[in-house]
């Protein structure tokens, strides 16, 4: 029987609920998690457990792999779209989340307004997974870190460059580099950077751990001696209204061979998907053996299953 870490936070909102131990508590986790499943053990660390799942958008990666995950555990997840429950209409969220706290044992929510998973944790007695806002997107930058550190076991002389829009999830990794001690760069077009306040407080934790963030629109600057290129779509769900304006704001921002070659000679290709193949990214560099993406999804539900254990177990 594996032993489950325990961590000082109810909720996971954002990378920085938990500490830099916590963090690599969740990744050894996810590795015994991955390594069990793949020997064919069958556990039950979340047996008679029920996680809700409510969700405001589709979604591929989230809800199987959370989904899998439970059923893995020996749980059971009970999907909730925006059109089986009140959330935020006939009822506010607060009535939601203290009701939904009499029935189940963890909620994730995977929605478009950050403050309405905030309003929720807030107000739930159960823990609340961030499993998509607009501003963040903290399993995504779990997995995709855990997926460097389980080739490398540690964060030395790795270098993540984002080449696309500052988005929820280039804001979550920016923020889990930064507790990490590992150095970030960032090249997207202007007006497209992340949000101040997470600048500011990305910009704070790496004062203290050693990781070097770089914000610029210039993407040489950015991709130089990168160990790992990660690019995300341009237009993401609810900015459709924007999407011919975005494409040719980011036109210049495609990762293509020409790209990757400039960066470290082993250097790896990362990206959240759904991909939109030769807008951000094209088929050659995507389907690589410098990829990693396909790990990276399979990682997402590794990771959740630790982080399912650690605050529901």
């Amino acid at each position: 029987m594996i032993k489950i870490p325990r961590v000082k936070s109810k909720d996971l909102l954002s990378v920085t609920d938990f500490s830099k131990e916590e963090i690599i508590s969740i990744f050894e986790l996810s590795k015994k998690l991955k390594d069990e499943l793949k020997q064919g053990k069958i556990n039950s660390y979340l047996k008679g457990k029920t996680l809700g799942m409510i969700f405001e958008k589709t979604s591929t990666r989230t809800r199987v792999s959370f989904e899998v995950a439970m059923f893995q555990l020996g749980g059971y997840a009970l999907f909730l779209s925006r059109d089986d429950i009140q959330l935020g209409r006939g009822e506010t969220v607060a009535d939601t989340a203290k009701v939904l706290s009499r029935y189940l044992d963890g909620i994730m929510i995977r929605c478009y307004a950050h403050e309405t998973a905030i309003e929720l944790a807030q107000n739930s007695t159960i823990p609340v997974i961030n499993g998509l806002t607009d501003m963040f997107h903290p399993c995504q930058a779990l997995a995709d870190f855990f997926t460097i550190y389980e080739s490398n076991r540690n964060f030395k002389n790795v270098k993540l460059a984002f080449v696309g829009d500052g988005n929820n999830v280039a804001q979550s990794l920016m923020l889990t580099a930064a507790m990490l001690g590992v150095d970030f760069a960032l090249a997207c077009p202007k007006g497209y950077y992340p949000k101040k306040e997470v600048v500011e407080q990305a910009f704070s934790i790496a004062s203290k751990s050693g990781s070097v963030i770089t914000l610029t629109s210039d993407i040489a600057l950015a991709i130089e001696s990168a160990t790992h290129l990660y690019t995300d779509v341009w237009v993401s769900m609810g900015q459709e209204k924007e999407a011919s304006r975005r494409k040719k704001d980011f036109a210049k921002y495609k990762i293509t061979k020409k790209i990757l070659d400039k960066c470290s000679s082993d250097c790896k290709v990362m990206h959240c998907l759904p991909a939109h193949r030769g807008e951000e990214i094209t088929d050659d560099v995507i389907d690589s053996p410098q990829s990693i993406v396909l790990d990276q999804a399979e990682n997402r539900m590794h990771v959740q299953k630790a982080i399912l254990c650690t605050l529901m177990k």
